[in-house]
């Protein structure tokens, strides 16, 4: 299997650098969008041998994970891994995320931040468990830390995925585990701890603001489903899912099923 790297950074000059150098002892093939930086991040990454792409403005994380993935493409990779350059997501756990693509292809693997959660901010681990209960719910089965960024996607699923571009980057990352419940892919959590203070910036994520794009999003697909009330029951553990047992691509899925 083929692995790729996609790391989005807006202003993180003082991490980038050690993030892409740890990321390189893992996969040669790693590629950083620079979402519009104005504090010298490209440069601090002049001497690594990686694809750099840049945006000229800040267009955001899904904007830049939709470029980062159009050069994954392109180098022919199998599954692609996302992680922030802010050394919140240790790149030491990459093997960790193929070893489980391994044994559950199809499915998007998760390094879920449930190891020392105390270190999360309390309006962050609150909006977290906030979104973890709607994604949860239209997805129809239980998912953990779903806001984590650091994820393997099989390029195939991507290929398959056809999401609308929205306001507010991070409503992307929920949006596509809703949607791969659809087609049949599902979340393989793998734990790892939670890491903050390692940057020098404060979070690009918005508590308020993002968490209510996000429910926005979510409560729009469960009323077009008219409130998805098997969902509500498998996410709540009142039912089984679908994606409790097996592999991803060849499952049938669970919107099917409705």
């Amino acid at each position: 299997m083929r692995i790729a790297v996609v790391i989005p950074a807006y202003n993180e000059a003082v991490t980038i650098a050690g993030v892409v150098e740890r990321t390189l002892a893992h996969t040669g093939d790693v590629v950083v969008v620079d979402d519009g930086s104005s504090d010298g991040t490209a440069a601090a990454l002049a001497h690594l041998p990686i694809t750099l792409v840049r945006n000229e403005t800040n267009l955001g994380k899904a904007a830049s994970l939709a470029r980062g993935f159009a050069a994954i493409r392109e180098m022919g990779a199998d599954a692609v891994i996302t992680l922030d350059g802010d050394g919140q997501h240790p790149p030491e756990a990459i093997p960790r995320l193929v070893e489980a693509a391994g044994a559950h292809p199809g499915d998007i693997v998760v390094a879920a931040r449930l190891r020392d959660r105390d270190q999360m901010p309390r309006a962050r681990r609150f909006g977290n468990r906030q979104a973890d209960f709607w994604i949860s719910w239209a997805a129809g089965y239980p998912i953990r830390d779903t806001q984590s960024g650091y994820r393997l996607y099989p390029m195939a699923l991507l290929e398959r995925l056809d999401l609308p571009a929205r306001p507010g980057g991070f409503v992307f990352e929920s949006e596509v585990l809703i949607e791969a419940a659809r087609l049949g892919s599902f979340v393989r959590s793998v734990p790892i701890e939670t890491i903050y203070g390692e940057s020098p910036r404060e979070s690009h994520y918005r508590a308020g603001a993002d968490t209510s794009r996000i429910v926005v999003m979510v409560a729009g697909k469960l009323l077009k489903r008219g409130l998805f009330p098997l969902g509500l029951a498998r996410a709540l553990g009142l039912l089984p899912h679908p994606g409790r047992s097996g592999g991803g691509a060849h499952r049938k899925s669970p919107g099917a099923m409705n």
